[in-house]
């Protein structure tokens, strides 16, 4: 047995190394595509593309600050600049040179991401036993998720489980928590909710007090929750085969004062569009129309961010997350590997000038866009009460607004068998990347210590 684990363990660090190996292969060869057939021109088309990045960037940030003529001149141009680009290319028959070298590129980085990468148990969640509950109650709301609900016979194939169903479907605003309350006072072994994150944290936090298994079925329109769970999202009924097979998860729970959340609470721009109005009718109108005054600071209140040791004053918008984001995410803020960690995630971004956009560009010398990781996170304001976004859910809260995060609060009941989270995507570390392909050291030493926990 020890000598089948040896040669296990020699087999994996092999293939890593000559991962490693065929990532400095590719970019390597990335280069010298180049070189030998742009020549000349090799600098030249280097100047091009930091240019277009910066003209891109510049452009957006003045479509997102201007009104009127300049907005759309913006727009024009940041339509424009890569067909510009890609027209020079052409021209120039250097146009297969630079997909050629970008396309070894790419290579480049998905083997040194394979041969970096780190074992399941680094970044899965531990799983535990769970008993089939014998009194489950679930709350589903039928209009969540343009009716998945009722798509799926999800109500029905519960019931045939054995849960008790209540649907959210009026008359009037239905108290959610009293809904979960009275059936843990009628002696609920499980609650769950088939609806949207909102809906799913306020039940959560009922179910972490009384110390019960909670089940999420991915039922809303975009299931943010159930995507960090590794639940299927495409077919909710596959969740409640947790009812009959189920294992748990135990995972942090946030806090914005009392109020819990699964995801995330965001502060600034965001929380102040979605709060008019108009948004729900013209999202993409409101927002256009509101962002020039927020980003100038002219409109709703100046924050300032406290985390750690760190102040960061007058951010245009902050995100506090139940756990950090995938800091290669921030785009699609769409995954957390982990929600076990007993920390929040946190994200700032004070971008007020083409300067200082321009300057995103450059992630590790700005500090335009700060990500970090807290265990609390402190927004005050110049103002008595500010917009906030909790899990979806816009409401005003008053300053300063405390977030914390309770480690392990949450027993989440989750399938035996389900799609599962899928590895993080890590920044690349050429230094471990170039010990491990020609250092001689292991893919243990190659492997950053606080991701070996």
């Amino acid at each position: 047995m020890a000598l089948h684990e040896t040669s296990s363990a020699d087999s994996e660090s092999a293939r890593r190394r000559w991962l490693a190996r065929a990532a400095f292969l590719a970019i390597f060869a990335s280069v010298a595509v180049l070189v030998v057939f742009a020549g000349l021109h090799t600098l030249t088309l280097l100047f091009v593309a930091v240019g277009a990045a910066v003209v891109e960037v510049a452009a957006l940030f003045w479509f997102l600050t201007s009104r009127g003529v300049l907005r759309w001149t913006s727009l024009a141009v940041l339509i424009l600049t890569p067909i510009v680009v890609l027209v020079l290319l052409v021209r120039a028959q250097l146009l297969w040179v630079v997909l050629l070298a970008a396309g070894l590129a790419v290579l480049a980085v998905v083997c040194a991401r394979a041969a970096l990468g780190r074992h399941r148990a680094d970044w899965a969640m531990p799983e535990h036993p769970s008993a089939p509950p014998k009194r489950a109650f679930l709350v589903m709301n039928p209009h969540s998720g343009g009716g998945k609900v009722g798509k799926f016979d999800l109500k029905r194939r519960a019931e045939e489980l054995g849960a008790e169903v209540v649907l959210l479907e009026g008359p009037g605003t239905v108290d959610v928590e009293a809904l979960a309350r009275d059936a843990v006072a009628r002696g609920a072994d499980l609650l769950g909710v088939a609806g949207g994150d909102g809906t799913q944290a306020l039940v959560a936090g009922i179910a972490a007090e009384h110390d019960l298994p909670f089940l999420v079925i991915s039922a809303g329109t975009r299931n943010h929750f159930a995507l960090d769970l590794g639940l299927d999202r495409d077919d909710p009924s596959r969740c409640l085969d947790a009812l009959s097979d189920g294992i748990e998860l135990r995972i942090d729970l946030g806090k914005v004062g009392e109020r819990t959340f699964v995801n995330n609470a965001s502060f600034g721009a965001y929380a102040e569009v979605v709060q008019s109005p108009a948004y729900r009718d013209d999202k993409t109108g409101t927002t256009l129309r509101m962002l020039p005054d927020l980003i100038a600071g002219q409109r709703g209140g100046r924050l300032l961010a406290r985390f750690d040791d760190r102040t960061v004053d007058g951010p245009q918008a902050v995100l506090v997350s139940n756990g950090p984001y995938e800091m290669q995410d921030l785009a699609g803020l769409g995954r957390r590997p982990r929600i076990d960690r007993g920390t929040l995630g946190v994200v700032t971004i004070s971008v007020s000038s083409t300067r200082q956009a321009v300057g995103l560009l450059r992630r590790a010398r700005q500090t335009g866009l700060i990500q970090r990781a807290a265990r609390e996170v402190v927004i005050d304001a110049d103002v008595p009460e500010i917009p906030a976004g909790i899990d979806g859910e816009a409401l005003v809260i008053p300053t300063p607004v405390r977030c914390t995060v309770t480690p392990g609060a949450l027993r989440v009941v989750v399938p035996r068998n389900r799609p599962g989270v899928r590895p993080p995507a890590r920044p690349v570390d050429w230094v471990r990347l170039r010990r491990l392909a020609f250092g001689g050291s292991s893919v243990r030493d190659a492997v950053p210590v606080g991701d070996r926990q």
